[in-house]
């Protein structure tokens, strides 16, 4: 990594209500078939897409005492649209990935948050995301470009062409969490304090870094009494 590399994270708006049903399905089959299946657990993928139709396009709701049929994406929370949604991006993201000016870069995607380093300018950058935001109608981006961003639940920066990692703390969200006067079970508690000082070990790439969550998670228990 260099002094002047720039990150950028990236996800697609609304993935899940917006998947083209009739794409994804073809999507889904073609990913099967490259990865050697011509069966799963005994049934064939003509018949996997049938039912894989049936799961995606079968939902209505209720709005305004009127009901409503979703002919774009699939049901929120359902386990089969995240799936499906991750391998309609696996198809997407080919071609990006693909291009001649990203050979050397760093590119991962966890679902649809997606986190890409950029050693050219700025304005290249910004164009080629603005060149994705047209490659489908369905599929928009909405970008951050920095020498210093959130991934997930991750900060992180480039100091002088040196990773720097520390935990991404959600302004909306910390520093609060469960009293502790509250009537959960205390199992509850020492998870809360054990899942919080495992994130701050895993994503501090220093000493001095982990020394600051680790006092800024015992303000926040004060804080929450």
């Amino acid at each position: 990594m260099k002094p002047s590399t720039l990150f950028c994270t990236f996800d697609i708006r609304n993935l899940y209500t917006m998947l083209p049903q009739e794409e994804a399905l073809n999507v889904l089959v073609e990913f099967l078939h490259m990865h050697g299946y011509r069966k799963v657990k005994g049934i064939p993928l003509d018949s996997i897409r049938k039912l894989a139709s049936v799961v995606l396009k079968e939902n209505v709701f209720v709005y305004d005492n009127k009901f409503y049929h979703q002919t774009t994406g699939g049901a929120m929370g359902s386990s089969f649209t995240l799936t499906l949604a991750n391998i309609f991006m696996w198809q997407w993201q080919k071609g990006l990935v693909r291009r001649p000016d990203i050979t050397g870069e760093f590119f991962g995607r966890y679902i649809d948050d997606i986190f890409m380093t950029w050693n050219r300018s700025e304005h290249e950058l910004r164009k080629l995301l603005d060149q994705a935001n047209t490659w489908h109608p369905n599929i928009k981006l909405d970008y951050k470009i920095g020498q210093s961003l959130p991934f997930l639940d991750v900060l992180l920066t480039n100091n002088h062409g040196i990773l720097a990692t520390s935990v991404y703390h959600k302004p909306n969200a910390e520093p609060y969490v469960v009293p502790f006067n509250s009537d959960h079970p205390r199992h509850v508690f020492v998870n809360i304090i054990q899942t919080l000082l495992t994130r701050a070990v895993r994503y501090s790439s220093t000493f001095d870094i982990f020394n600051y969550e680790r006092r800024s998670i015992k303000l926040m228990l004060l804080y929450n009494g």
